[in-house]
């Protein structure tokens, strides 16, 4: 019999980007919201974020979300990336949905179930199309979204000049436009066989922006620009606009090549087009109700509307909403071993970050 310090349960589903929602085998967290869940856990409970996220049970590319209680909605979740709680994160809150509906924790009504979630960043409605007890769309209403910077210039090293937009979709991003790469003659296209390139211009563009553009939200005190986006047009008919966004591993050293690259979003990532919503809206070319369809570089589509308009802080927002689709790839169970020595799991310089990798090395592992 395998003695075990912890066992954790989970669906694991993906939108292209691998999902993890882990259901069951979690300790009482305290707090009484789930902003105050996750900086409990941030502070005093970070393993399970590790031992999920790196290997033997996870990779790079990885996002998993964990299912706590809520005062306020039909469950709470809290967002984990490689490294960092998010605020929110669509592709996420698509997937969670999925999960929690098709295996019966959230009561399923068809043709449409409504519901809220509970994120850090506040509560996210869900309304989930549901037809022979599979979800085949769930479109959520975000927290709302705003412009901070339009068309600003940056000093990129090893790019020279760069414009970018930067905007809150439940995270900070920094937006750049492909075609002005493309001027310059650089190969790069929104396609996974240039998922090299595209990490390594995304990488050097985050870098530059979160040095050169200070942000700050009135809600979340201390969040910064921690991703950046790649966007340009598109040539199919069931799109409107193309991205790739990429998660960065640890932080950008300008110095050195190996920092200058990322894990790339596998879904058109639900908040980045919040984000890209938006800019375009406060450059007036995107109105209110009016349809806008994302697509990433596997060709999958997310469908985006601003609703309305809000205000936060100084900032004029718009409400955005977002629909996509998640695919259960399967049911597990994990445990740590009582003589398991990696209690944080492991990472290895052939796909991980150096900064990641540090972070493991500061961690008590007896070999």
């Amino acid at each position: 019999m395998v003695k075990a310090k912890r066992t954790l349960e989970a669906v694991e589903t993906h939108s292209g980007e691998p999902m993890r929602v882990v259901t069951g085998g979690l300790p009482d967290i305290p707090g009484d919201s789930v902003y105050e869940k996750t900086k409990w856990l941030a502070k005093h409970d970070d393993q399970i974020r590790k031992l999920m996220l790196r290997e033997p049970r996870g990779y790079a590319p990885l996002c998993c979300n964990l299912i706590v209680p809520s005062k306020k909605a039909a469950a709470g979740f809290i967002v984990m990336e490689q490294t960092e709680y998010p605020m929110m994160s669509g592709g996420n809150v698509i997937s969670v949905a999925t999960a929690l509906l098709e295996t019966g924790k959230i009561p399923m009504q068809e043709p449409v179930t409504k519901f809220d979630l509970e994120s850090p960043a506040g509560l996210i409605g869900i309304t989930a199309e549901c037809h022979d007890g599979k979800v085949t769309q769930v479109t959520f209403k975000n927290v709302p979204a705003f412009a901070v910077y339009l068309d600003e210039e940056i000093d990129v090293p090893h790019l020279g000049k760069v414009k970018v937009d930067v905007a809150w979709g439940g995270m900070f991003y920094v937006i750049a436009d492909i075609r002005q790469f493309q001027k310059r003659g650089m190969d790069i296209e929104l396609k996974p066989e240039y998922g090299r390139q595209i990490a390594k211009v995304l990488a050097l563009v985050l870098g530059a922006a979160q040095e050169q553009l200070p942000v700050s939200h009135p809600d979340y005190p201390g969040v910064g620009i921690t991703i950046a986006e790649l966007s340009g047009p598109t040539d199919n008919p069931n799109a409107d606009w193309k991205n790739e966004v990429l998660v960065a591993n640890g932080k950008i050293d300008f110095d050195d090549p190996a920092t200058w690259t990322g894990s790339l979003d596998r879904c058109p990532c639900g908040t980045g087009t919040c984000a890209k919503m938006a800019a375009l809206y406060a450059k007036g070319e995107l109105k209110l109700n009016e349809p806008f369809r994302h697509e990433n570089a596997l060709g999958i589509v997310y469908t985006g509307k601003l609703t309305g308009t809000a205000k936060i802080g100084d900032h004029v927002a718009v409400i955005p909403t977002v629909g996509g689709e998640s695919w259960i790839t399967g049911f597990s169970k994990w445990i740590l071993d009582e003589s398991d020595p990696f209690t944080n799991g492991y990472t290895m310089g052939d796909i991980w970050s150096s900064e990641v990798m540090e972070d493991d090395a500061n961690t008590d592992v007896k070999h």
